[in-house]
C-alpha cells in the first residue's frame, strides 16, 4: 500500500471485478470497493464493508443495483439499499453507511480516507 497526496493505493484495477465488489484491508478497516461497467461507462465506489443491520462485515457480496438515479449495494443479508455516493440508507433514514473518495489511477485504485 502505498501513498501519494492524501490517496492510498489499495489494488490494481484489474483486481475489481466488473459489476460486483471486492473487499480490501486498511488500515485495519474493510473497505468494500465496487466497480460497475455499463458499454463505455465505468464507475468506481468505496463503502465500509460493514453492515449495520446484520452486524457484519458482507457488503462487497451484496447485489449491485439502482433505485431511481442512485447506484445502490444492497445487503446481501437483510437486503436494505445503501446509496454509493452518499452512503444513505434508502430503507431507513436513520441509518448512514461510511463512503469514501475512490479514483483509478494509472491502472491503481486509490482510495481517500481522511478528507
Amino acid at each position: 500500500m502505498t501513498t501519494q497526496n492524501n490517496w492510498i493505493t489499495v489494488c490494481s484495477d484489474a483486481d475489481l471485478v466488473n459489476n460486483s465488489g471486492v473487499c480490501a484491508l486498511v488500515n485495519k478497516q474493510q473497505i468494500a470497493i465496487y466497480k460497475i461497467k455499463s458499454g463505455n461507462d465505468e464507475q468506481v465506489f468505496a463503502s465500509s464493508n460493514w453492515c449495520p443491520f446484520g452486524k457484519a462485515n458482507v457488503l462487497y457480496r451484496g447485489l449491485l443495483g439502482s433505485v431511481d438515479d442512485k447506484k445502490v449495494i444492497i445487503s446481501p443479508l437483510y437486503k436494505q439499499r445503501f446509496c454509493l455516493e452518499t452512503g444513505a440508507c434508502l430503507d431507513d433514514e436513520e441509518v448512514n453507511l461510511r463512503v469514501y473518495p475512490v479514483r483509478i489511477e494509472q491502472n491503481q485504485v486509490q482510495l481517500q480516507l481522511a478528507e
